[in-house]
């Protein structure tokens, strides 16, 4: 392309489409590079999170939750369901039905705000001496062009962490995009790593009638949580049938057969065991990805382990040159990468207009963090054993959903809000939930930690009753032993 552009993003998750669409907003000629293809090959904004991550999985989820009802909850409303029945491959047309919708709607929000789409890998980013412009190549199959801006935008996102001796051929050994893409539901499911996707995916399957064996390398369970809310959690799940976790697993070899994978691990007391599969998802986290960006020859920085050194407005070592999402530090989750998209977008404006003001960045200690679990999981802030460890006195409210009668109307009861404030100021510090729709419930919290809200402020606030928000509510209430209906 003969045209320079006021900022080029290169990759359209999150972070990057979100940042593109501001960046247009604001009135910058804004051009957006992603090389992302559906199943049938064809060009799909959107990036992991809409394509294979956060809004496949969740459809899933609903599709495998209201099954899972139909069976084993609602006759306990009256309602008979015998000869309740999946169709898998149905649930999976949905799925890809919702994925479609929403990621031709980022091209008609593209068109809408003037944002040019550019389809293809950003494999290099070569600064021009004359007027210090960037220019990318963009490579689309046989076909190889260039654009140039002087602002970029590297939202490239992350992949998933490979283990060497069990390579995923997203047949018998899946990552996130094999395990959204089953058409039959695996006798026995083997989960490696107890996080937030291993959760979420072998939630969806066991839901469905799997076997669900989840090996965790950890020594505990969810120990980026809360304690309590992790062992609540661990208690509820191993209640439930067809789901088996272990953790402080050392994995020794993982071998496929036509039948199936076999696995062989230690556990905690070193004994060997061998766990046999139909299908294995591996779920030992992500890595950034830098590939293609030419960091060799342009000098990018990146940290130890990969990511993009940026500082606390996103800025990287190269000049005009800002990288968002999970390429950087920080939690790799979507809203944290489209805030960063949108403050690195009206930092560049206010740039161009010759503005001192500089964006503040994201504060990483009010990003919340949901797991969609049954029941759900949700926090922000921080938990108890970081404020022991940092030695911060502080006082504790906790209300079980037991006691709310609105969750007892829908059947969902398991669980706990809990408060955590500042012994002196009473200044909220963190707020931990286990419970049904918590990842709604845990946006109050939120706001109420952005505006430096004291429990006793969330206190005072009416709640609508019968609701799930009366439970933040009374662990409010109960900081200072107040609570009133327990």
């Amino acid at each position: 392309m003969s045209e320079i552009f006021d900022v080029a993003v290169i990759g359209a998750g999150p972070g990057g489409y979100v940042a593109a669409i501001r960046c247009a907003q604001l009135g910058l000629k804004t051009v957006c590079i992603d090389e992302w293809k559906n199943a049938k090959g064809r060009p799909s904004l959107g990036g992991t999170c809409l394509n294979v991550g956060c809004i496949p999985s969740k459809a899933l989820l609903e599709s495998s939750e209201n099954y899972y009802r139909a069976v084993h909850k609602f006759s306990a409303h009256g309602i008979k369901s015998e000869g309740t029945s999946i169709d898998v491959p149905v649930m999976i047309a949905r799925k890809d039905k919702i994925v479609t919708t929403f990621t031709a709607g980022i091209s008609s929000l593209f068109k809408k705000n003037k944002v040019t789409s550019v389809h293809g890998r950003g494999n290099s980013l070569v600064q021009e001496p004359k007027d210090n412009s960037w220019t990318i190549g963009v490579q689309d199959n046989d076909k190889t062009e260039s654009v140039r801006a002087k602002h970029v935008i590297l939202a490239t996102g992350s992949t998933p962490r490979q283990l060497s001796f069990a390579p995923v051929d997203n047949d018998l050994i899946l990552d996130n995009a094999g395990a959204l893409a089953l058409t039959e539901i695996p006798e026995r499911l083997g989960v490696i790593g107890a996080g937030v996707i291993g959760l979420e995916m072998g939630s969806v399957w066991r839901r469905l009638g799997s076997e669900v064996t989840i090996l965790e390398a950890m020594p505990g369970f969810l120990m980026a949580a809360d304690e309590q809310v992790a062992k609540e959690a661990k208690k509820v799940f191993s209640k439930e049938p067809g789901l088996k976790i272990q953790t402080g697993i050392e994995i020794k070899s993982i071998e496929t057969t036509k039948g199936g994978v076999t696995i062989k691990y230690s556990d905690t007391t070193g004994e060997e065991q061998s766990l046999e599969v139909d299908k294995l998802i591996v779920a030992v986290g992500r890595v950034p990805n830098t590939t293609g960006l030419g960091v060799d020859q342009n000098g990018l920085k990146l940290d130890e382990r990969g990511f993009i050194e940026v500082d606390a407005v996103c800025c990287t070592n190269l000049p005009n040159v800002y990288a968002v999402g999970d390429v950087v530090r920080g939690p790799m989750l979507a809203h944290k990468a489209s805030e960063e998209g949108v403050a690195v977008a009206e930092m560049i404006m206010a740039r161009e207009q010759g503005n001192a003001h500089e964006s503040e960045g994201v504060d990483f200690n009010t990003v919340p963090w949901v797991i969609y679990t049954a029941p759900e999981i949700a926090w922000v802030g921080k938990n108890e054993q970081q404020l022991k460890q940092e030695g911060v006195e502080y006082k504790v409210g906790q209300f079980p959903f037991i006691a709310n009668g609105r969750a007892r109307a829908i059947g969902e009861a398991s669980g706990f809000v809990k408060v955590l404030a500042d012994a002196h100021s009473d200044r909220v510090l963190g707020i931990h939930m286990i419970g049904p729709y918590v990842s709604e419930l845990i946006s109050e919290a939120v706001m109420a930690m952005e505006f430096s809200a004291c429990s006793q402020d969330i206190a005072s606030i009416i709640h609508a009753h019968p609701s799930l928000s009366e439970v933040l509510h009374e662990a409010a209430l109960g900081v200072d032993n107040r609570a009133l209906h327990i």
